[in-house]
């Protein structure tokens, strides 16, 4: 058996709320993580931008672990964010019938009986508080992982991630790794990868997983959504602990060109822009819809060409 070897993200006190002059609570706002300063670390980030934001319509509903790949060697302990597409987010315990919650199977196949309940040890991980991703720490070695989403009582709803082979090569210690011109595919990659996967500071937020502020985009894109020290719940299905997202996104000029109001539990959004400078307004809010929990997080892009699909 597995040691204890998942580490749960770990909530800190609400943050501090400005006060507007009229004396009315406003939310305190945070920028989205910058693209980094280093000139090789930003064009490996960015040569990677079109593989973390492609829209995928070939399977209508999908989950998926998003910055992790077959084959990746990180770093111990490290981060997991999960993705599911064409539904939402709800903790256990909570009936829907278009959403549920993830679970995580470390180094054990698929459940073998459809609609058999996953059980709970080492080999299965449950995410029943509506968590959008999670810290591992696993020993040096080769494991697997691969996300099941289930519903309100944990039985399956057989849509599941492939199967990722990992090698962890050990503690996640010492100075950050950097990129080596003198061989700078194979330090790329290796630095990418312990990027993507780096856990984040302890505290309650939410923000843009896939994105930095100012990176350029082709549309169309996906945008993902990540909240750390909360739940997602649809509305209506909300209590303490728990939110759902909204996403306005604003052209240069101010105007707010779309406002997504991801009431069912969605964690990710496609959107259709024409090329130009937009900021991307992320709030995570109660279930009343106008709360705040959390300060509201800005990402700027810039959208540079249009695709076909």
């Amino acid at each position: 058996m597995l040691s204890k070897s998942l580490l749960p993200v770990r909530a800190l006190p609400l943050a501090l709320v400005l006060i507007t002059a009229g004396g009315a609570p406003a939310p305190a706002r945070a920028q989205g993580e910058p693209l980094p300063r280093d000139e090789r670390e930003r064009a490996c980030w960015l040569q990677h931008t079109r593989e973390r934001t492609q829209v995928r319509l070939n399977e209508p509903t999908a989950v998926e672990v998003v910055n992790l790949r077959d084959g990746d060697v990180v770093r111990s302990p490290f981060r997991v964010d999960f993705a599911i597409r064409g539904m939402g987010v709800i903790p256990a315990g909570k009936a829907h019938p278009k959403a549920g919650h993830h679970h995580m199977l470390l180094n054990t196949p698929l459940p073998l009986v459809p609609g058999e309940k996953i059980p709970f040890n080492d080999f299965h991980r449950h995410f029943g508080k509506g968590q959008t991703g999670a810290v591992l720490a696993l020993p040096p070695g080769k494991h697997t992982l691969r996300l099941l989403f289930a519903d309100h009582d944990h039985r399956p709803y057989y849509v599941f991630s492939p199967e990722l082979r990992i090698t962890v090569t050990g503690p996640r210690e010492g100075p950050p790794l950097r990129i080596n011109p003198g061989d700078l595919a194979a330090s790329c990659k290796a630095w990418y990868q312990d990027e993507l996967s780096r856990p984040r500071p302890e505290g309650q937020r939410a923000l843009i997983a896939n994105l930095r502020d100012g990176e350029p985009v082709s549309s169309p894109f996906t945008v993902r959504l990540a909240v750390d020290g909360f739940g997602v719940a649809p509305k209506g299905h909300g209590g303490p602990g728990l939110g759902h997202f909204l996403l306005d996104v604003r052209a240069a000029d101010g105007r707010v060109v779309q406002a997504l109001d991801l009431a069912h539990g969605a964690t990710q959004v496609a959107l259709f822009l024409a090329p130009g400078s937009y900021q991307l307004r992320l709030r995570f809010v109660d279930d009343s819809g106008k709360r705040d929990l959390v300060p509201v997080s800005e990402t700027a892009v810039q959208v540079t060409t249009q695709e076909k699909l």
